[in-house]
């Protein structure tokens, strides 16, 4: 049995398959994420949700940690902070009871699952953003450099840009538009001004929080709200320079055609698939955009299969992708 996990800013997903490609439990567990939304509580706070979410799935499927062959945990942050990456390498041990397990960033999980573990990029849109490729045995990432100052083209990004034009649409700065009307419906706002005291007191500028507003600028954008779709364009077009700026660190040769999937909320918006696949077209280097086969917590299980060294057969992944069709992007 071979256990995945895909830590994510607002939540983490833990899913076991067996070498036959059935899917035996999934759980669901609050997010991993620790630099700013878990201040004060750090690495403790990735121990706790890993511990919760590892007894909840092996509770689901009857068997006992010890009966894991093999696990993955993707970690969102990890590796950021070289003073975390031993007490993070460490924190599954206790719950799980052995060492066949392996840590990494979450961006690993959805390489994994977007593209079933060949060479290729795959970019990440959720609560943060970056990507992960490889080839020929080499990864590179691109991106991911948080909330202050990176992480273009994500929900946070999109939801921090969208918070900015309701404040212009409330002052007149903006002619007002649907968005103003979405975002203070959703929030309950008795006046734009207690905006503040939603994000500021209520949720302490917490990441997760904000991230979770970018379906209402979806929303807005259906609506059609000129400035959400504007923002939206503007993400697809971030995510896929993102992609190039991989394939250029990948050393994929001028030409030749480099696939490419995704991974991620975001993605659930047409607006910023059909910009990202629309930018990836234009480009002199070729890409060939390919759905996901499986989503990142598949994926996670899938690449502890492969680093127990026996990753799963043809005819497992078949079994897996015909009972486990790709579900909504998280």
């Amino acid at each position: 049995m071979f256990l995945g996990v895909d830590g994510g800013g607002t939540k983490t997903a833990f899913c076991l398959i067996d070498p036959s490609g059935s899917v035996r439990a999934r759980a669901l567990g609050a997010g991993a994420y620790y630099f700013s939304d878990n201040a004060g509580d750090g690495v403790a706070h990735v121990a706790r949700v890993l511990a919760e979410g590892v007894t909840a799935v092996c509770a689901d499927a009857g068997i006992e940690p010890a009966g894991i062959t093999h696990a993955f945990f993707g970690l969102p942050g990890y590796g950021e902070a070289a003073g975390d990456v031993p007490a993070l390498d460490a924190a599954p041990r206790e719950v799980l009871g052995h060492d066949r397990y392996a840590c990494d960033n979450d961006m690993v999980c959805g390489w994994a699952g977007s593209l079933g573990g060949a060479d290729g990029i795959n970019v990440i849109s959720g609560t943060g953003s970056m990507t992960y490729g490889e080839r020929a045995g080499k990864g590179r990432r691109t991106g991911g450099w948080g909330e202050f100052f990176g992480d273009e083209g994500s929900a946070y990004w999109i939801a921090v840009r969208a918070l900015n034009v309701f404040s212009r649409m409330s002052d007149g700065r903006l002619p007002g538009g649907p968005l103003a009307g979405v975002l203070r419906r959703h929030l309950e706002l008795a006046t734009d001004l207690d905006l503040v005291d939603v994000v500021h007191n209520r949720w302490g500028g917490r990441r997760g929080e904000i991230a979770a507003l970018s379906p209402q600028v979806a929303e807005a954008a259906e609506l059609g709200d000129e400035h959400a779709a504007a923002i939206l364009t503007d993400a697809g077009h971030e995510l896929a320079l993102l992609v190039d700026s991989a394939r250029r660190g990948l050393g994929f040769e001028p030409g030749e055609t480099v696939p490419v999937s995704y991974s991620g909320g975001v993605f659930g918006s047409a607006t910023v698939l059909d910009t990202f696949a629309r930018h990836l077209r234009g480009r002199e280097d070729g890409y060939d955009l390919r759905t996901p086969l499986f989503e990142p917590v598949i994926g996670a299980a899938l690449h502890a299969a492969r680093l127990a060294g026996t990753p799963l057969d043809p005819t497992a992944l078949d079994a897996l992708r015909s009972t486990e069709v790709t579900r909504p992007l998280e």
